[in-house]
């Protein structure tokens, strides 16, 4: 009997001391990820879709003639539908998978997440889940296809923007994600800073619309009446949220609740203002007045332009790049658009893409490595990194150019892209969806 006893005991005491061992073995390798670095993430997520719906489609909608609001507002929803799908597919992993094609493009080993699990980390972003990484770095996808339409507006099929939004995401952005965000990308081995997206989401956004508005011809009655915005109250909210929600574009691509979001969240905020403020006292000067337009498309113009650098300077630079951007995206929708004529719309090239190409220059410049040790500029004894963005800049015109023509040629082989002159007169929301504001 006394055996049996003995024998139970030690047994449990094998057992207890086994379960001892397990616990121990758990704390001795703490998981990396930080809940409250992942908190953070998903809500700048949450915070970049807003940017988009409804913001964006606000913003665009209130510019555009009462006739083609709702169809202002679908261009940014069909953008946020294609490109979710897409980036399950394969947009993901051709833009953050591991190195295909000479570092230009990302493999197909993540396609429908393969592998991307709640466990998993990117190696950029090792305090938060790589699920939660892939979502915010899919908002950022989202809204660079939606800024495009911009330039489209007012005359483009929708059928048509779906299968442009659908092809362009893998023509141009991928590539372009994946040489200047993924490790194995070219340009991100080549030592290129772009924070928040100043050369993948406003360079190539921006471009992309100048291309794409000159292969499809302006509007009807262009430049012989007058196209005024019908809802300027739209645009003012749709530029407010536009300011809120890019707190969490750049402060979220920190990828962490730290000083570093704090800093970036910071330097927006001036940049912005600035900008605003350098908008409205130009535009008081030219006409007398300043608009509620003009304040709003200089507030956006400042946040274009720090978003590549917002990680990087200090709020001295960002006060100059705020007024810098002002005068050169203002001097591009007034009088550049006007002499070489062409149709951008919503003068998605004259702010995002003239306001991504100077913050990405900006940031070669006035990147401060007390900011962050990862970017020195020129004006901090490294020259070299000026010619870096240069360099990049000149990749992301490139990708964005021929990447356009390809797709805009190949879709008016196999679609109407364009709808007819009358039906452009009638009003998109109505031929297109069968809808309308309401008298």
């Amino acid at each position: 009997m006394k055996k049996v006893i003995s024998s139970k005991v030690l047994l449990m005491f094998l057992f207890t001391l086994l379960f001892s061992f397990n616990i121990f073995a758990e704390e001795a390798v703490p998981s990396p990820i930080d809940t409250g670095d992942t908190a953070w993430i998903l809500m700048s997520s949450a915070m970049v879709l807003l940017m988009t719906m409804p913001a964006l489609g606000l913003f665009y909608g209130g510019m555009v003639r009462k006739k083609n609001i709702l169809s202002t507002f679908y261009y940014s929803f069909g953008a946020a539908i294609i490109v979710s799908i897409l980036w399950v597919v394969c947009l993901y992993s051709l833009s953050f998978g591991g190195a295909d094609i000479k570092s230009i493009i990302g493999n197909l080993d993540k396609v429908m997440l393969k592998g991307v699990e709640m466990t998993s980390i990117y190696p950029t972003a090792p305090s938060i889940p790589e699920i939660v990484f892939s979502f915010f770095q899919l908002t950022f996808a989202i809204i660079t296809v939606a800024l495009i339409s911009g330039a489209l507006v007012e005359r483009m099929r929708f059928s048509a923007w779906l299968i442009f939004a659908a092809v362009w995401s893998i023509v141009v952005y991928a590539p372009l994600a994946h040489m200047v965000w993924n490790p194995d990308g070219v340009l991100f081995k080549l030592g290129a800073l772009d924070f928040a997206g100043g050369l993948v989401v406003h360079i190539s956004s921006g471009v992309s619309a100048l291309v794409a508005c000159i292969m499809l011809g302006e509007r009807v009655r262009y430049k012989k009446e007058a196209m005024m915005p019908s809802n300027i109250p739209f645009v003012f909210i749709g530029a407010s949220l536009l300011w809120f929600g890019w707190f969490g574009f750049n402060g979220g691509s920190a990828l962490g609740a730290n000083a570093l979001a704090g800093s970036a969240v910071l330097v927006t905020n001036t940049c912005a203002a600035v900008a605003a403020l350098t908008w409205m006292l130009i535009e008081w000067k030219a006409h007398g007045k300043p608009s509620i337009i003009g304040a709003a498309s200089g507030l956006v113009a400042g946040l274009v332009a720090i978003t590549p650098a917002a990680g990087f300077v200090d709020v001295n630079a960002a006060v100059l790049v705020g007024i810098v951007v002002s005068f050169l995206c203002y001097f591009f929708v007034v009088k550049v658009k006007k002499h070489f004529n062409y149709d951008d719309s919503l003068d998605a090239f004259g702010i995002h893409g003239v306001g991504g190409t100077w913050g990405a220059i900006a940031t070669g410049l006035f990147a401060n490595p007390k900011v962050n040790a990862l970017g020195t500029g020129l004006f901090y004894g490294n020259p070299k990194q000026l010619w870096i963005q240069l360099i990049s800049v000149g990749v992301g015109y490139a990708v964005a150019i021929i990447g356009t023509v390809v797709v805009i040629s190949i879709l008016k082989k196999l679609t109407k892209v364009r709808v007819e002159p009358q039906e452009e007169i009638n009003g998109l929301d109505l031929v297109l969806h069968g809808e309308r504001v309401s008298e």
